[in-house]
């Protein structure tokens, strides 16, 4: 625990501020220490999409992914549709934010893409196409690089890379 205490005169102005000093940099290293057992996770990535039951039909049926939950914000005018290859308690997924009077977004060009690691992008690029999906590089290695790499894109346009898992 940390106590400050602000000082009435100059002198224990600074006797104080010396033991503070002290006990910050000891503090500091607590602190250090319990953010090192912290444990973080990427819990999901949001997109917003113009369409959205388009999209969750895109992401179930042709990506595979599991619709894990969607709920309705009336006052708000949006609806949020989570997809994803596994339960929300131990995987990164997906949040689709279809804003109910908005029509289409400008994806800009800031956005890169999301990564789906998988054992056999050639095979699941066969299973994208017969299902609709646009493929838009198809499966080889990466430019100046070894990492074999296949790239989708979704009804609004967004990039999904495949990678080879070795």
């Amino acid at each position: 625990m940390m106590k400050i205490t602000i000082a009435n005169s100059q002198n224990e102005s600074r006797r104080k501020a010396s033991a503070l000093t002290l006990v910050l940099k000891n503090t500091r290293i607590r602190i250090q220490e319990y953010i090192e057992e912290i444990e973080v996770r990427v819990l999901h990535t949001m997109i917003r999409v113009s369409n959205l039951e388009r999209s969750l039909d895109f992401y179930s049926n042709v990506l595979d992914m599991k619709i894990l939950r969607r709920k309705d914000y009336p006052d708000g005018r949006f609806t949020l549709a989570f997809v994803g290859y596994g339960d929300e308690s131990s995987n990164a997924v997906i949040e689709l934010t279809h804003n109910w009077d908005t029509d289409a977004y400008d994806l800009g060009n800031g956005y890169g893409h999301i990564a789906l690691g998988m054992e056999n992008i050639y095979t699941a690029c066969d299973a994208i196409r017969q299902k609709g999906g646009k493929i838009v590089r198809e499966p080889a290695p990466m430019k100046h690089g070894t990492t074999e790499i296949a790239f989708v894109e979704d009804p609004d346009g967004y990039k999904i890379e495949l990678i080879q898992l070795k």
